[in-house]
């Protein structure tokens, strides 16, 4: 009698997990013969996806096997999600930009980069999926090599692991990315919080003590505020809001921290900066409400400008 459908898959996924090329393909043939052969039914899915898996480990390999592969900068900044195959990074890059990618609870559902933008802090970011780190990426296995030369334009690092799943993955992850001498600002994204046990968050603080630890859920709407605003804050940026006429408007310039009011004003155009002479400011570097200031005093995020010209 063979074994239950839901225990061959679990099976499966586990013999696949770490495998690319040729060894996937292997693996899967392997699998393909152990398969009872039913022409419908839950054996026949199982048959049709190992099938797939066939076409799509090749498609991958031209895909990632080289050095370098291009993801077009937008927004403010770019930040990259970096973690094991299959820990939920595709669903949260969903719930948190709405883009519509292919997810699955099986290891290698993205093949290449995925690139979305979203609004964090009223500003557009763009939030990078890595596909999943696996040992042996710095020396190109899974096509590691480009997928790491993505990861060297990013502003900064999510960290995903599954929360219920331990540090051990994730630890080879980013022992790839610190081989492939990679530094930048990061936190864990500690995913599928709601299905997390007793400790198991804490389990992750005690195994990453260097990085900040969010749970989330793209179930839970105030996890994923909690993590919006985690972004933010790894962004680095400021925001300034503009002020003409007496109208604020809603959308604020994001400035590197430091920037002056001529930054202001060159940000919104370069002649405006030419006539500049000054500006009047509310918020957290005046010192009290519409102060008038120089150009190079230092705003700081939440300020609201009104700019002055000769």
């Amino acid at each position: 009698m063979p074994m239950p459908h839901r225990t061959f898959a679990q099976l499966a996924k586990r013999r696949l997990t770490g495998k690319e090329g040729r060894e996937r393909i292997r693996e899967v043939r392997a699998l393909l013969d152990e398969l009872p052969d039913y022409k419908s039914g839950p054996y026949a899915d199982l048959r049709k996806w190992l099938a797939g898996q066939i076409e799509e480990t090749r498609v991958r390999a031209k895909a990632v096997h080289r050095d370098s592969i291009a993801v077009r900068r937008e927004g403010a900044a770019q930040i990259a999600l970096v973690g094991p195959p299959n820990v939920g990074k595709s669903s949260l890059l969903q719930a948190l930009s709405a883009i519509q990618i292919k997810t699955g609870d099986y290891p290698f559902t993205t093949l290449r980069p995925v690139p979305a933008l979203t609004r964090i802090g009223g500003v557009l970011v763009q939030l990078v999926e890595i596909p999943g780190l696996i040992s042996g990426a710095t020396e190109d296995r899974g096509g590691g090599r480009a997928l790491l030369g993505v990861l060297r334009s990013a502003d900064a690092i999510l960290y995903c692991c599954r929360a219920s799943h331990g540090a051990e993955q994730l630890q080879i992850a980013r022992r790839e990315v610190e081989t492939a001498g990679i530094e930048k600002d990061a936190l864990l994204v500690a995913t599928w919080a709601d299905e997390a046990g007793a400790g198991d968050v804490a389990r992750l603080r005690a195994a990453f003590p260097d990085l900040e630890v969010v749970p989330v859920s793209i179930l839970d709407d105030t996890s994923l505020d909690a993590l919006r605003a985690a972004i933010w804050r790894l962004t680095g940026l400021v925001r300034v809001y503009l002020r003409s006429n007496g109208v604020v408007d809603g959308e604020p310039l994001p400035l590197r921290p430091g920037a002056t009011i001529t930054d202001v004003a060159a940000s919104v155009h370069y002649e405006l900066a030419a006539k500049l002479s000054g500006a009047r400011v509310w918020g957290p570097s005046a010192r009290f409400d519409g102060q008038r200031v120089g150009a190079a005093h230092a705003v700081q995020d939440g300020d609201i400008v009104e700019i002055l010209i000769r």
